[in-house]
This record gives C-alpha cells, sequence and structure tokens, in this order.
C-alpha cells in the first residue's frame, strides 16, 4: 500500500528528481503524467482551442507544498506561482500546525448567482412580489437548460429580488441561484440567467439587460481553522505580535490589502495549478473583504486559553473540478490527482486552509524576522540568474549576496567577474 503522508523532512533538500519521485508515489502517476510535470504538457493546438491568437505558451514554475494535514488527511499541494518562498512558507506554516492537530475546513453548499437586471420596471416593489409568488415557474425555465446538471442534484433552487436605487433610477436585479456541484458554474449560471430573462420581462413589464453570474460569491463559502500551539511557533511573544499585526490589519485597509494578499499568495497559486479561475476567485474574495462597507481582512486571530495562536479564515470559493481549463489543461489534471480531492467543495476547503498557513507564515515572518530576509535570501538567486549565472554559479553568487546584505543585479555581475577571474 502507498504510503500517503504529506510530512516530508527535507523535501527541500532533495534533487528535483527524488521530489519528483516523492510525489509519484504518493498519488500514483502515470509515466506520462510524472513527464508532463516538467513542462511540454501543453501543446500549441490545445492551446490555440483554449484561447484566441494564440502566439505560445507561457511556462509558471509548479512546486509541491508538503507536511499539511487537513481534517486528518495528508495533502501535497501543488502550486504554481513565480514569487519566491511562497511555496516554503506554506509547507512550513504546515508542519507548525500539525503540532496543533492540523487544519480543520468546512464548506456551504456550491451555490453561485446568476443576475438579471431589470429597466424601467413600472412598479418596482409590487414586480419583486409577483417575481417571488412566481418562482417555480422561472426555475423549471432554468432548470430545463441543464437537465444534466439537476440530475446530479444541482440546478437553479431559488431566487431573491432586490429593487436597487441607483443614479439611473430604479432597477430590479433578480438572483438565481444555482447548485454547481463540481463545476464553478459560470456556463451553466450565465445560460440558466439568460433564459430567464425573457419570462421576468413580461412578468415584471421591466426590459432585461444584463444577465450574468456574479464574481461575489457569497453563498459558496469555505472554512478553516487551526491551532498553532505558540511553543511550536516560538512562544507567546510571537502570539502577541501576530494578534496585535491582525489589530492593525482590522483597523487599517491600508494594511489589510496586503495581509489578504499573502492570503491570495497560496490561493491563487493553487487555483493556477489546477485550472480554476484566478481573477473569479480574488475578485469575490476582495469583494468579500469589503461587504460590510470597509475593506477588512479575509482571518482573523485569536489566543485561546492554553496561549496558543488560533486562525480561522472564511471567503467565498468559486472553484470546479469539471470544465474549464482544469479539464483540458493536462497539467491541471495531474495536479488535481496530485490534490486526491474528490469535490469541488473539498477543493475548496483545501485551498481555505492553504490561504490560512500563508496568512500565518507571512505574520510570523514580520513579527520576528521581516518579511525581507527569508524572502530576499530566495529572491536572490533570480537576481543571480537575471545577472547571467548560470549552473553552480547561481547558488554561490546568491549566497554571497545574502552574506553581504547587497542583493542587486549590478552587484550580481560584479561576483560573477570575479569568481570568474579566480
Amino acid at each position: 500500500m502507498v504510503e500517503r503522508s504529506s510530512r516530508i523532512s527535507g523535501f527541500y533538500k532533495l534533487t528535483r528528481e527524488e521530489r519528483i519521485e516523492h510525489v509519484r508515489r504518493f498519488a500514483s502517476l502515470t509515466d506520462d503524467e510524472t513527464r508532463g510535470l516538467s513542462g511540454g504538457a501543453l501543446s500549441l493546438d490545445v492551446a490555440e482551442r483554449m484561447v484566441e491568437n494564440v502566439i505560445g505558451l507561457m511556462e509558471v514554475p509548479l512546486g509541491i507544498a508538503v507536511n499539511f494535514l487537513i481534517n486528518g488527511q495528508d495533502y501535497l499541494i501543488p502550486m504554481a506561482i513565480e514569487e519566491p518562498s511562497v511555496i516554503a512558507a506554506a509547507s512550513n506554516a504546515a508542519k507548525m500546525a500539525r503540532a496543533g492537530g492540523g487544519f480543520y475546513t468546512s464548506s456551504t453548499p456550491p451555490v453561485m448567482i446568476g443576475q438579471v437586471q431589470l429597466l424601467g420596471v413600472p412598479d418596482p416593489f409590487g414586480a419583486k412580489m409577483e417575481v417571488i409568488r412566481r418562482k417555480e415557474e422561472v426555475l423549471e425555465i432554468a432548470n430545463s437548460k441543464d437537465p444534466v446538471l439537476v440530475k446530479h442534484g444541482g440546478g437553479a433552487k431559488d431566487i431573491e429580488v432586490r429593487v436597487l436605487d441607483t443614479p439611473r433610477g430604479a432597477m430590479v436585479v433578480v438572483h438565481l441561484l444555482v447548485d454547481c456541484r463540481d463545476a464553478m458554474g459560470a456556463n451553466a449560471v450565465n445560460t440558466m440567467a439568460e433564459a430567464v430573462a425573457p419570462t421576468l420581462a413580461h412578468i415584471t413589464g421591466g426590459r432585461p439587460l444584463l444577465r450574468i453570474i456574479s464574481n461575489l460569491a457569497d453563498r459558496r463559502l469555505a472554512r478553516a481553522r487551526a491551532v498553532f500551539p505558540k511553543d511550536a511557533i516560538g512562544g507567546d511573544e510571537v502570539v502577541e505580535g501576530i494578534l496585535d499585526a491582525h489589530a492593525l490589519a482590522k483597523a487599517d485597509p491600508y494594511r489589510a490589502a496586503t495581509h489578504n494578499k499573502g492570503i491570495m499568495n497560496g490561493i491563487t497559486a493553487m487555483a493556477l495549478a489546477t485550472g480554476n479561475d484566478t481573477r473569479a476567485i480574488e475578485a469575490g474574495a476582495h469583494a468579500y473583504a469589503a461587504r460590510y462597507g470597509r475593506y477588512e481582512p479575509l482571518s482573523t486571530w485569536e489566543k485561546n486559553a492554553n496561549g496558543d495562536l488560533v486562525g480561522t479564515i472564511e471567503l467565498p470559493m468559486a472553484v470546479g473540478l469539471v470544465g474549464g481549463a482544469t479539464r483540458t489543461h493536462p497539467t491541471a489534471q495531474t495536479n488535481v490527482k496530485i490534490l486526491g480531492v474528490k469535490s469541488a467543495s473539498e477543493l475548496a476547503e483545501v485551498m481555505a486552509a492553504v490561504g490560512l498557513a500563508q496568512n500565518f507564515a507571512a505574520l510570523r515572518a514580520l513579527v520576528t524576522e521581516g518579511i525581507q530576509r527569508g524572502h530576499m535570501s530566495l529572491h536572490s538567486r533570480n537576481v543571480a540568474i537575471a545577472a547571467g549565472a548560470e549552473g553552480k554559479l547561481v547558488d554561490i553568487v546568491a549566497e554571497r549576496m545574502v552574506q553581504e546584505g547587497v542583493i542587486r543585479v549590478d552587484r550580481a555581475r560584479q561576483l560573477i567577474e570575479e569568481l570568474k577571474n579566480e
């Protein structure tokens, strides 16, 4: 039986081939899937059919975050990202969270909102009541457009009607609440919204204009919680520092923006790796952060009775396992296999846990050594490469710059010349 433990000591010290072998065994990858991790899995012919005006492919580094224990299950986390230190930080945070039992997650049903905008309605509030009265008729029309989704337990489940006062006058906006099951749902929801628009226009006496999904997926939430024992993270001083850092994010949107960016480092990297819509996820998260009229942090940090740090997070997570690039891109399919998730809800919950881990890692670095020490140490290799270093020279130049505390391209070039002349 294959051991599925994500607790891999010194994973970063292994050669690339050894890391790939760990992942291959963990996820039982085929030879073709394993080869695809090294690039070339996405052909130009497939890319040509995914987007318009194709001229080539843009590669992003793909790494694995280790140590994640979520709801008692081990996960290896594929992350596609160009920023150094993110994957290492997530792995380290997950290791510390294991000392407190790992991450515990939950989620709401995968319900998305389709909006139908109606203009020129003579009696908006009377129209609202009439639409609600004829709800079943509207839902029947919507569900007729996707019998497969309905067969799998999804489909349009309910409606809401809002009367909005806008600079262009009163508008009636109907929300179609659609359970998308394991799909992100944009295509299904948009099709349903367009299908019910003529009926809604007839009912209200208005004119339909926009008929489209909302990316503020506040009916499709993912949540995660973890306890970080104080002894595992550096003691009482670190706990208090993180609480003070969170207090600033709660009070100041300038800090909250960066706080949430750290969360999205992990979530967006996972979304990209699995072929999900990174822009939709980011838009929903940031809108949710401002749902009370003020931009606030997506996570909360507290101290329990034992003095340990407790982190929680809740945010919209519109992700899918069927349709879109998740089913088209070969590497995205392999990454889903590495994760081992069986539903869109499970994927969303794992993403929430990764976001919380990433947030903890950033906060701990900020209140201890500062964010630059670890980040710049890893960034130094990129600087060395940009300066023209190759092979073993990359690590030598990077290490020298870190020792000096000067990480710049001009200094890297000087070091390259000095080392070549020795």
